[in-house]
């Protein structure tokens, strides 16, 4: 017979002690691998660095003369939401105005604020509702690239302005020329 150069070893057998064993040794990794955690990554930086995008500010309404006609009452800003609306990095102000009436409730104005590349005073660039068209604006934000808005109107010029009877869902994207208006859903009575 011939003879192993190793003799048999006890723990070269498994037996269920080595399992409970093994399965005992890896809980407590795991476990103490959930205690113990890694300092906080840094990158090595060679000698080529970017800058970050620099943010710019969006318009100020403040000072803008918006074309709506008040007579001795003044503009007043009732709403604003900005956001890069035409995709050129920098953000737009759309402002909802109206006349600052004593009595009644004075139809809403929507214009595109921005201000020039060179920094230059914020105008008005687009008139999104006019305040002739007799609406009030309400639901008014901004949400990818569009300004959203509901309109409440008039069915006719015997409705009172204080009354209106018709409700509008409305949406308007830039197209790269235009801003362009569409319904998402029917025009319904009030």
């Amino acid at each position: 017979m011939q003879q192993s150069a190793v003799p048999e070893l006890a723990h070269t057998q498994t037996r269920p002690i080595h399992w409970v064993a093994t399965a005992t040794a890896v809980a407590g990794v795991v476990a103490l691998s959930s205690v113990v955690q890694p300092g906080s990554a840094t990158a090595a930086t060679g000698t080529h660095t970017t800058a970050a995008p620099a943010v710019v500010a969006p318009p100020s309404t403040a000072g803008v003369v918006f074309p709506l006609h008040c007579g001795p009452a003044k503009a007043v800003v009732a709403k604003q939401a900005t956001g890069d609306l035409d995709g050129d990095g920098r953000p737009e102000t759309v402002a909802v105005v109206h006349c600052d009436a004593a009595m009644g409730t004075s139809p809403d104005g929507v214009y595109v604020v921005t201000r020039p590349s060179d920094g230059g005073k914020p105008r008005v660039v687009a008139t999104l509702v006019d305040p002739r068209d007799r609406v009030t604006v309400t639901d008014f934000s901004i949400r990818v690239r569009a300004v959203g808005a509901t309109l409440l109107g008039y069915s006719s010029d015997a409705v009172p302005n204080c009354c209106p009877d018709l409700k509008t869902p409305v949406k308007w994207q830039w197209n790269g020329s235009a801003f362009v208006r569409s319904t998402d859903a029917p025009v319904h009575s009030v």
